[in-house]
């Protein structure tokens, strides 16, 4: 799981409602977390492989939104290979663990390992929060076609900046000035849950207000392809919005009992005994929200390799060949069935306007296609009728 109660279990003297936690059944907790990641990372692998009979057609170039949907699944996969091994050693080195609540301990490297398997799992989600965010920046760009494979750079950037950056200012004002030190104050803890849930938060309130506003500027685009709104591109619209219904409710699926369970632990922390009777309750809850989010965190890679491409199958073609995304790129199909030649005899002011009319109907079904990448029901209705699909 991914919480930064882990961090602040690295402290020698950790707060109470943190030990709470850490203490419940250590060995069941570590190996739910395996069991979770492990059945999560091979689910997505094989999600993410080619299968056997697939179509061979020229697979199309590359789009920004498929490259950030593959990046967070590599975060996921990161993330959760990060979880599997801080807790078998947890549980395979209980000794050595041990060691990480001796104050002023000889040996280091209780401690290093502490700081660093939390550092990562941390960064590695964090850098998927913030990849989901540019995900949905990325369809409200292609729809209005302000974005392509150039802004992947700047995505870069953005990402793994503020990721790394934000990680390693949350630690060092957790630490500062030692392990032996911290956690002494709220002053020290405050910010570092800041910084880990600040792209959480930001992806659970500004995510759903881009994919409203791509959802509404499709159905604009759809209408304003051929002037009119057909039953076929109405169900393109809604699956694009069942799609992105589809990824916010897998993240809040994953990652709303972090935010309950924290909330929780807060208040235990504020209060003088957390071992009063009138707070066994809350004790209990902060306790089974713990393992959720022991089971559910590791979950989110393959979940959202289902909602971004659905179940792909079993049949796993293992000699790598180039395959093609599902959604083919509409743009075939629309040329095929409005490039007609024209008679000889037509004013070239007339051809200009045709022409110009199928680029801008090519470059709206591009962007449509690259919204729509990863599912193959609505892509097949729109496409069935085309002289160049039953070609093929």
């Amino acid at each position: 799981m991914a919480s930064p109660r882990l961090e602040t279990y690295c402290c020698p003297n950790r707060d109470a409602a943190t030990q709470l936690v850490v203490d419940f059944q250590p060995e069941v907790f570590c190996g739910v977390c395996i069991g979770s990641a492990s059945v999560s990372l091979l689910l997505t692998i094989l999600q993410l492989l080619p299968k056997k009979g697939q179509s061979l057609r020229k697979m199309p170039k590359a789009s920004s939104s498929s490259t950030i949907l593959l990046l967070i699944s590599i975060c996921d996969i990161l993330g959760g290979l990060g979880m599997i091994f801080r807790s078998s050693v947890w549980l395979g080195f209980p000794g050595f663990i041990a060691n990480i609540s001796v104050v002023n301990g000889t040996s280091v490297w209780p401690s290093a390992f502490c700081v660093g398997s939390a550092m990562w799992i941390q960064l590695l989600y964090s850098a998927g929060f913030w990849w989901l965010f540019c995900y949905a920046v990325d369809s409200y760009l292609v729809v209005r076609r302000s974005a392509g494979l150039s802004t992947i750079v700047l995505y870069h950037m953005m990402t793994w900046g503020l990721a790394v950056m934000l990680c390693v200012e949350g630690i060092a004002l957790l630490y500062y000035p030692s392990l032996s030190s911290c956690e002494n104050g709220l002053e020290h803890a405050i910010p570092h849950y800041i910084t880990t849930y600040a792209p959480l938060l930001l992806v659970l309130v500004v995510n759903p207000i881009l994919f409203r506003r791509t959802v509404s500027a499709v159905a604009s685009l759809l209408k304003g392809r051929q002037g009119i709104y057909t039953e076929n591109e109405r169900r393109l619209g809604t699956e694009i919005q069942i799609r992105f219904f589809k990824i916010m409710l897998v993240f809040v699926i994953c990652w709303s009992s972090n935010i309950i369970n924290e909330s929780l632990l807060f208040y235990l922390e504020m209060q003088p005994d957390i071992n009063e009777m009138f707070l066994k309750n809350i004790r209990s809850a902060s306790l089974i929200t713990w393992i959720i989010m022991g089971v559910l965190n590791p979950m989110q890679g393959f979940l959202f390799t289902l909602a971004f491409y659905g179940w792909t199958g079993w049949r796993v073609d293992l000699k790598w060949r180039k395959r093609e995304i599902p959604w083919e790129s509409m743009s075939s199909s629309t040329v095929g069935e409005n490039a007609y030649p024209s008679p000889v005899n037509y004013q070239s002011n007339i051809h200009d306007s045709k022409k110009i009319s199928t680029t801008d109907s090519q470059q709206t079904d591009e962007a449509i296609s690259i919204l729509s990448e990863g599912n193959t029901s609505g892509d097949d209705r729109l496409t069935r009728s085309s002289p160049i699909y039953q070609g093929w």
